[in-house]
């Protein structure tokens, strides 16, 4: 199947389809990740969930694309992909605005240094004191842009250019949950003890990511995410209170 590209011109969206694989198409939109591409984004994917419900196993938001997961053996690819399109169109025209009202999440961040091992490197990046990085990091309001790349992961909106650092060359093996890190002009949560490249300059005693949950995620995309700064005995008992 080749992609299909279209073109609205009151929302000067450009957006082409193509296939994942057998049982996936991505709906890619060649615009700079903003508010304004995720609100279309999410609104899109409850638009095309209410259009067309039994058609989709899942729809999962990215900061530049929608990738829409279906049945082969229900639906036929080349179909589905005519019948998307016209839906993006519909909804272009439409301007839906999503129907949940995005929430604002306070998260504590101790950034000592037991908890901040890279606080330091940024700082000789940046040329910054860790005070000054404490207050400019929990300075604005960061949008939740999509979760990935482990369950939960918030991957956020609204850095301070003055804190942009890049990823380490060499990842650690282990991330501790809760840190939190930079990584370019990003700022993100670890949920989970794994695997990571950004630089860690603090973390959070709160769980990010309860799977057996009726919902597992701290925030979904849209909300809005506010850091505040607690000493390490806030931190330990935080951590106690929900052990």
């Amino acid at each position: 199947m080749t992609s299909s590209k279209q073109r609205n011109h009151s929302t000067k969206l450009h957006f082409s389809v193509y296939p994942n694989g057998d049982s996936a198409l991505d709906i890619r939109f060649n615009s700079e990740p903003s508010e304004n591409l995720s609100r279309h984004i999410i609104g899109l994917k409850e638009y095309l969930l209410n259009k067309n419900p039994n058609n989709f196993i899942e729809l999962i938001p990215a900061y530049q694309c929608l990738t829409i997961i279906f049945n082969p053996a229900i639906s036929d690819s080349e179909m589905l992909s005519q019948k998307v399109q016209q839906s993006i169109q519909d909804f272009l025209k439409a301007h839906k605005n999503i129907s949940r009202k995005p929430r604002t999440i306070r998260i504590p961040v101790c950034y000592e240094s037991i908890f901040a091992p890279d606080i330091s490197i940024l700082s000789k990046h940046t040329g910054l004191s860790s005070k000054e990085i404490i207050k400019l990091h929990t300075a604005p309001s960061y949008l939740v842009h999509m979760l990935g790349f482990t369950p939960g992961f918030l991957y956020l909106g609204g850095l301070n250019p003055r804190l942009e650092c890049p990823r380490k060359k060499n990842p650690r093996v282990r991330i501790p949950a809760g840190a939190v890190g930079i990584g370019g002009s990003q700022t993100g949560v670890y949920p989970q003890a794994t695997p990571g490249g950004w630089q860690i300059i603090g973390q959070t005693p709160i769980q990010l990511f309860q799977p057996y949950s009726s919902h597992p995620f701290i925030a979904d995309p849209l909300d809005i995410i506010k850091f505040y700064s607690i000493n390490q005995a806030e931190f330990d008992d935080i951590h106690q209170s929900i052990m």
